[in-house]
């Protein structure tokens, strides 16, 4: 059995007295040396140095009970012993210059002795492992009789070592991760794997959190779980503060972020705090950060590291303490290599990044999340509907095979179940129904997508978009770039989603950004409009 080396503070109350009075009186420093069925092998005894002669009697007092106990008394003055950061400062230092031997000496950290601040720092140092050991608890005996020593309990802080007490943390756990995919019973390994990691380091680390993944693959709700998470555990006081970045522009953008003082720029009526300001002791959620300018970017890295930040036109910094969850559909990485996302910033956010699989790379899920979408439509509509054997699976047949390829993910799916509840008749959806929506889907995947639905190599006849004339007035080098503009607006939602795309790099680089108004000039160049140019993709 390796040599009892206790660590404790001298109890300038509890130990005290001076005359032969003394010994019928409990006092928990000497009881330690007391016990006949152990030996201390030695006490490292803090005392401030007013109390040196008390604990020089303890000293003595220890050595006549146990002559085989060597007591140091350590000098430990203290400026106010109920100042928990000189308290805890002081014994951080102490303990890590000690020189622990934990291969060939156990160590207890006595807890009966002390201020209330030195017995909970005195704690703290040990649950770290600062103080390698266990917590050695004495207490006295019921009845007071001469030569007692009471109790010593010892508390291992290593929780695992408690199987109650690990079988509760698992259960909290597992309730954490099941809160976080909103009880649904998912099935997908790698998905599963993801939530069991975001959920130790949601409630664990308040570092950025950056969470990449295809348009509707439900980022922007995971954020919010994880924020409602850290709200429930009380770690969080403030608000959840979402914002799309791609819906930010030009002077707006650093407005609408960091705030601005009254009169910084036209329109500027009046002093706007901003949503990091917003998002104080909260969660901020940039979705699509990749879309910021670069002047934001800069701005941004600032308010993380720092927690303070200028607003817009104003010469004082204010503060924010948050933590940010980001999104985007985008690769930052090949956005770094090419100049359009800010190299440092990227590395301030990447420390937990999450890449989110989308619904067609989640088949198993599926049936689990029609189940849960049907639960909703029914919590929302009071209206309960149901598949019946045949449909269901014909649904998910289609549905998990490759010809679903789930373009616009949980929206696609969510989408497609309320078309289903709200035609189904009598609350049973047939196979006629689900035939009908199965022809809607690839309709849509194959005129909006790019997908497995549309040819990589999709021709674009500019003869019949421009007649005759004007494409024969047209140079090669025209032709081919109008072929490449046309391909991009084809499966655009709407003339400023194809510009962002066109105008990636430059519009990095403009102080007012109007990528819709810059293509709808190119193609009015070149004797086309939108309307003209979208319509080609359609039936």
């Amino acid at each position: 059995m390796k040599p009892i080396v206790v660590i404790g503070f001298l109890g300038t109350q509890l130990d005290a007295g001076q005359g032969a009075g003394r010994w019928n009186k409990w006092r928990p420093t000497v009881s330690l040396a007391q016990h006949d069925d152990m030996v201390v092998a030695r006490i490292e005894l803090l005392h401030t140095r007013k109390h040196t002669a008390l604990a020089e009697l303890v000293k003595a007092d220890i050595a006549a009970v146990s002559p085989e106990t060597l007591v140091n008394l350590v000098p430990f003055d203290l400026e106010d012993p109920w100042d928990f950061g000189e308290v805890y400062t002081r014994l951080y230092d102490w303990a890590r210059a000690y020189p622990f031997q934990p291969e060939r000496e156990q160590y207890w950290t006595h807890i009966t002795t002390g201020t209330h601040v030195a017995q909970i720092c005195m704690f703290l140092l040990s649950e770290s492992r600062v103080v390698p050991g266990v917590l050695a608890q004495t207490s006295p005996p019921r009845k007071q009789r001469q030569g007692d020593a009471g109790k010593v309990a010892l508390i291992d802080l290593d929780l695992s070592r408690y199987d109650p007490i690990a079988r509760r943390f698992d259960a909290d756990q597992r309730d954490a991760v099941a809160f976080l995919k909103s009880g649904i019973a998912t099935r997908n390994a790698r998905f599963n794997a993801l939530i069991d990691e975001i959920e130790r380091v949601a409630v664990r680390s308040r570092a950025p959190i950056l969470l990449v993944g295809p348009t509707g693959a439900g980022k922007s709700f995971l954020a919010r779980r994880m924020f409602e998470l850290k709200q429930a555990r009380h770690q969080v006081t403030g608000p959840f503060v979402e914002v799309n970045c791609a819906t930010l522009r030009g002077d707006g953008a650093a407005s609408t972020l960091f705030g601005h003082k009254k009169g910084s720029f036209t329109g500027a009526a009046s002093d706007r705090a901003g949503l990091l300001r917003t998002a104080h002791q909260g969660a901020l959620f940039l979705d699509e950060i990749g879309e910021l300018g670069l002047d934001e970017q800069a701005m941004l890295l600032k308010a993380i590291e720092e927690k303070r930040f200028f607003p817009v036109g104003a010469d004082k910094e204010v503060e924010s303490d948050f933590q940010l969850i980001a999104g985007t559909h985008r690769d930052l990485r090949r956005d770094v290599a090419q100049g359009r996302f800010r190299e440092d910033l990227f590395a301030r956010i990447n420390l937990w990044t999450y890449d989110l699989p989308g619904l067609a790379q989640r088949p198993e899920d599926i049936e689990p999340n029609l189940d849960h979408l049907l639960a909703l439509h029914a919590a929302e509509n009071h209206r309960v509907v149901r598949f019946n054997a045949e449909a269901r699976t014909a649904y998910l047949r289609f549905a998990q095979s490759s010809e679903a390829i789930w373009r616009g993910n949980f929206r696609d799916l969510s989408a497609s179940v309320t078309r289903l509840a709200t035609l189904a008749d009598g609350g049973r959806i047939a196979v006629a129904l689900v035939e009908a929506e199965i022809a809607r889907l690839r309709w849509l995947w194959k005129h909006e997508g790019t997908g497995a639905s549309v040819a990589a190599d999709d021709e674009v006849d500019l003869e019949a978009l421009l007649g005759e004339e004007k494409f024969a007035a047209l140079d090669l080098f025209d032709r081919l770039q109008l072929e490449a503009v046309v391909r991009v607006c084809r499966p655009a939602r709407s003339l400023s989603e194809a510009g962002r795309q066109l105008f990636q790099a430059s519009r990095t680089q403009r102080s007012v950004v109007n990528d819709a108004d810059r293509l709808r000039k190119y193609l009015a160049k070149m004797g086309l409009d939108w309307a003209r140019v979208s319509a080609d993709a359609r039936p």
